[in-house]
């Protein structure tokens, strides 16, 4: 157990065979360490009123998560203290708090859980387990903490595994075997498919391990590319679910813990409904992208409606995101925009309420062309020209977003960013890319999905908000006269399928051409996925939400020769 923990003192109010615990679902931001205290103490407040003995928040909800390696700084951690210890001090008229920060004990700088009760901090306990895959680097900036023991607390021994903790069997067996009689599990655990199911079966696992109840409390809110959704439950020790909380939406929720001669069980708490499947990656990437904006405190977005679906699902977001208000949509047109691309875009803008916009590009474009002329003369015209386009509308867009403020958003999908399908300093400009982490037949699909539903936190219109005739239109980059994104790349639904397998699954040439898929075919992905490793360097950050990202899920190196020859 650690050297600062203390008895904390009985409230006589609280029966030692009943307890009040409050769950905080808060949307804390990395380094607002301030903005994360009042967002604590408002919860507090909350739970004060509904008589809680115990309030619990996500892990590091004073630093907010992931920190990076800002938790390295001295200053930082310095401020992150003074604000645990600050708030220990208002404990005194309760209720207790579990809080979450970074803590530097004998020089070792550890991710913890601090117990605040009785005007101090009572008890801390440090992560053991700490993840070093996928987005997770906490082996560079934290120590491990030693095995912990049971908090106690109002005549209960709390056991607080952090996070990852009880993604292995050692932690929980070490607090059961100590005593521990209730799990308490502060997480900062993000979103991704399947996600649910994963955090369910671990919890199970502990639970039918240990014999004891589970309380799992995570955060919510978008952070950078990270979206967490909440989704906190509880499990009691038969394994029932005894409490879920909505997705992707904060909470405040007392629940009711009683002590029976077999254990304690929840017996008064929520079952929300929980947001899943393609209805959970809208709603991830509506938040992400609500977030990175109002974090990073820009007034609003500007984004290129061309008449093609990812803007359009691009700009439907955005505005599920900020309200119409605060988004501009801007067409860009050139000589081979068709008259039903212009029709389309506009229909979108009218349908969202957004201010739109049309500035042709002609002149830009033949001005850019007429200065390179004596450069290229002697040679034929090829896609370097068809750049230009893309490059003219990243200029003015940039351009938008300077003189006014607002933050670009790029709409480049996650079939584009495989292949290099994309122009650096084109259509790649932008602060961030909300469909980054979709194939484009999931584009294709979440559209379809926004015609009939939107998240309860949407500040969107309802209804068919993308036109039908839009989503059912070849794909086309409209950089040539008749082009269709298929003269360049394979169907869209044989392309994602192999991407999928190349990218998340980290498939062969040889097992894919096994399974049936066209050896040429597979070779061509293969070759453009390892070659555009450079453009997807240089792109914009987006939400992740499929099991491996292109950012900080896969980290391939730009120059490489290695190839995959089947």
């Amino acid at each position: 157990m650690s050297s600062t923990d203390t008895q904390p003192s009985v409230t006589a109010s609280a029966p030692p065979d009943e307890l009040l615990i409050a769950v905080a679902q808060i949307n804390p931001t990395v380094g607002d360490v301030e903005g994360n205290l009042a967002l604590a103490r408002k919860a507090r407040d909350t739970a004060r009123l509904e008589g809680a003995d115990l309030l619990v928040f996500s892990e590091l909800s004073i630093s907010g998560y992931p920190p990076e390696d800002l938790v390295l700084k001295p200053a930082f951690q310095a401020a992150c203290r003074k604000a645990v210890e600050d708030l220990a001090a208002e404990t005194v008229d309760g209720p207790a708090l579990l809080v979450g920060a970074p803590w530097v004990e004998a020089g070792r700088l550890y991710n913890s859980v601090l117990l605040l009760d009785g005007g101090r901090v009572a008890a801390a306990r440090h992560k053991v387990d700490l993840p070093n895959y996928g987005v997770f680097d906490e082996k560079r900036v934290f120590t491990p903490g030693p095995m912990p023991g049971p908090i106690p607390f109002r005549g209960i021994r709390l056991g607080v595994p952090i996070c990852e903790d009880i993604w292995g069997a050692d932690v929980v067996e070490c607090l059961a075997e100590t005593g521990a009689e209730l799990l308490i599990v502060p997480n900062g655990s993000p979103y991704r498919r399947s996600v649910y199911e994963e955090r369910e079966n671990v919890a199970v696992a502990r639970v039918v391990e240990s014999g004891l109840p589970l309380l799992y409390v995570n955060q919510v809110g978008g952070q950078d590319e990270l979206v967490f959704d909440g989704a906190s439950f509880a499990l009691n020790a038969d394994r029932a679910l005894a409490m879920q909380l909505p997705s992707f939406q904060e909470r405040v929720r007392v629940t009711k813990w009683e002590r029976f001669a077999n254990g304690w069980k929840m017996t008064e708490a929520l079952l929300a409904d929980r947001t899943e499947g393609d209805q959970a990656d809208y709603a991830a990437c509506v938040l992400g992208l609500k977030d990175y904006v109002e974090k990073n405190r820009f007034p609003g977005v500007v984004l290129g409606l061309s008449g093609g679906i990812d803007s359009a699902l691009c700009a439907a977001m955005a505005v599920d995101a900020l309200g119409p208000e605060r988004v501009h949509c801007i067409m860009l047109p050139y000589r081979y925009t068709s008259g039903e691309s212009l029709a389309d875009a506009a229909a979108v803008a009218q349908r969202l309420g957004v201010r739109y916009d049309t500035v042709p590009i002609a002149g830009g474009v033949e001005g850019i062309e007429a200065a390179l002329a004596p450069l290229f003369a002697g040679r034929p015209r090829d896609v370097t020209e068809e750049n230009l386009q893309s490059r003219v509308r990243g200029t003015l867009l940039m351009s938008v977003s300077n003189k006014f403020g607002a933050m670009v958003v790029t709409t480049g999908n996650k079939s584009e960013m495989s292949t290099g399908y994309a122009t650096l300093y084109g259509d790649m400009n932008g602060g961030y890319n909300p469909i980054k982490d979709l194939y484009k037949t999931e584009v294709f699909r979440l559209s379809r999905l926004r015609n009939l539903w939107k998240p309860v936190f949407a500040r969107g219109p309802s209804g068919e908000v993308i036109p039908e005739r839009l989503i059912d239109k070849p794909p086309t980059a409209e950089l040539r006269e008749n082009q269709k994104d298929e003269d360049s790349l394979p169907p869209y639904a044989v392309l994602d399928t192999i991407l999928a397998r190349l990218v998340e699954g980290e498939a062969s040439v040889a097992e894919l051409v096994a399974d049936g898929f066209d050896p040429e075919v597979v070779k061509r992905v293969e070759r453009l996925l390892n070659i555009a490793e450079y453009k997807r360097r240089q792109a914009a950050p987006g939400v992740k939400v499929t099991a491996r990202n292109f950012g900080r899920d896969r980290r391939y190196p730009i120059t490489n020769r290695f190839r995959d020859q089947g």
